[in-house]
């Protein structure tokens, strides 16, 4: 019986029937679609590999700790593994329609927290798998490890045949969680006295250390005392969704950051930063002076840790200074505030406080799971994720695109989610229904304004080459 982690606690406690956390993504792929039995063999054949994913949740009587993963005795594929088709003509916008549906269901916790959607029917013999996973089972940067299991880098599939079939371990009692829960409750002291005597040990560590960490802590707080401004992203949001996507060629923000300065993130930023200022002037919002305050995850996995379940996620406040007209300006400002936020330990101040959660009652935690998501703090979320930069393929198909999907907290309306993917860059972009009826306006914007960036590092650069090949003697002051 593995324990959830305060972290995936969190995701649970902010779960309503408005605010779903379940994140995934439409994964279009070239070519006919394999047959479902077909389908159901590749998946049974992989899932010796997942094990969460035949795994359920389990709650102690009493509500004194965290809840575990247990193997779920009534797995059935068929359940998880679903078949479905677009009408005619088969378009992307069909495809979008059917998969904001599917992510305003929340999923069972009764059963194991994930589906797979294959979707026939696509335009140019094309079909689609639209994925769906609950937060507290991965994250999004385990995450790219985890979904390619069902993935092979050749069209031929590697054969991953299970030594032995599974067979579910015994059900705990009632008796057997608590005294599991309890178990865990008197490590919580013994941890808690190794660390105190390591900083006995190594004092002049500790005192570094502890010094370091209410820094930190004094920053976030300093977050508290800046809320983020009230714009109409932050409103009471139903269970219903939009989704939206956009591709991009991660070539041309690659050729922007090694031009106009930056990181590729940062351009993620100045991008959406873009979009969003465009939108708001739309609906008739001033923007003079307004910085959106984006909450955007950051893996605190070790390197040797890839590949493993559940989250290790620190959050730091990014800008979005959609204040600013234009997009070189809103870039270096980008820049410069992610810049700041790594300098100021933001992310060590999220980390100290998910530590801190994991000896933290269920209570606390269910309260400091709602200050992670307070807009307060934050406007939107926007997350970005490296995949793989090699063509993927399930039984011979060939995987075309990726668009990943967030979820929306509680009086969050819209979530920008990124991932590259095999030279592609690509925005998924997930609303509430009614509050944002002009998703696609947004999803414009995002094209506008790397337009607008890649215009500008064209130019630069052309600038740039001119000055090189002026001669000397031609120069002012020469």
């Amino acid at each position: 019986m593995d324990r959830l982690s305060a972290l995936d606690v969190s995701f649970l406690a902010n779960e309503s029937s408005a605010a779903h956390m379940h994140v995934g993504g439409v994964c279009i792929f070239e070519g006919p679609p394999m047959s479902y039995d077909d389908l159901l063999d590749h998946v049974r054949s992989r899932l010796h590999l997942v094990p969460r994913f035949r795994q359920k949740l389990a709650y102690p009587p009493a509500p004194t700790g965290r809840p575990f993963w247990i193997d779920d005795p009534a797995f059935n594929l068929e359940y998880h593994v679903r078949h479905s088709a677009l009408p005619s003509p088969g378009s992307e916008e069909q495809l979008r329609n059917m998969a904001a549906r599917v992510f305003s269901q929340q999923l069972d916790r009764t059963k194991p927290l994930w589906e797979l959607w294959m979707v026939q029917g696509l335009t140019r013999k094309r079909f689609a798998f639209v994925t769906k996973t609950h937060h507290a089972l991965v994250d999004g940067v385990s995450g790219v490890d985890i979904a390619t299991v069902l993935f092979d880098l050749k069209p031929v599939p590697e054969p991953a045949e299970p030594e032995h079939d599974w067979i579910p371990g015994p059900s705990p009692s009632g008796a057997e969680l608590l005294a599991k829960d309890a178990e865990g409750l008197v490590k919580t002291p013994v941890r808690l006295l190794r660390r105190i005597e390591q900083m006995v040990e190594h004092p002049r560590t500790a005192v570094g250390q502890v010094s370091e960490a209410a820094e930190a802590l004094g920053q976030v707080g300093w977050n508290f005392a800046n809320p983020a401004p009230k714009v109409p992203l932050n409103v009471e949001i139903g269970s219903h969704r939009r989704f939206e996507w956009v591709r991009a060629d991660l070539a041309q923000f690659k050729r922007i950051k090694a031009t106009l300065g930056g990181t590729v993130n940062d351009v993620v930023l100045a991008v959406v930063s873009g979009a969003l200022r465009s939108w708001l002037r739309a609906r008739g919002v001033r923007t003079e002076g307004v910085e959106l305050r984006a909450q955007v995850p950051v893996s605190i996995r070790a390197a040797d840790e890839r590949g493993q379940l559940g989250n290790k996620l620190a959050v730091v406040r990014g800008p979005i200074p959609v204040y600013a007209e234009d997009p070189v300006k809103r870039l270096e400002l980008c820049r410069r505030g992610m810049e700041g936020i790594k300098q100021s330990k933001q992310a060590l101040g999220a980390e100290v406080i998910t530590r801190f959660n994991d000896f933290a009652p269920p209570t606390l935690l269910a309260q400091a799971a709602r200050i992670n998501f307070s807009t307060r703090l934050f406007n939107l979320v926007v997350t970005n994720v490296p995949g793989p930069q090699i063509p993927l393929y399930v039984l011979g198909r060939e995987l075309e695109d990726i668009f990943p999907v967030g979820f929306l907290p509680p009086n969050q309306a819209l979530f920008v989610a990124i991932m590259s993917y095999n030279g592609a860059i690509n925005f998924g972009l997930l609303a509430d229904y009614d509050a944002i009826d002009d998703l696609d306006v947004i999803a414009a914007g995002i094209e506008a304004s790397i337009a607008e960036l890649l215009e500008a590092a064209e130019a630069a650069a052309a600038e740039a080459a001119a000055d090189r090949e002026e001669p000397a003697a031609t120069r002012p002051g020469a």
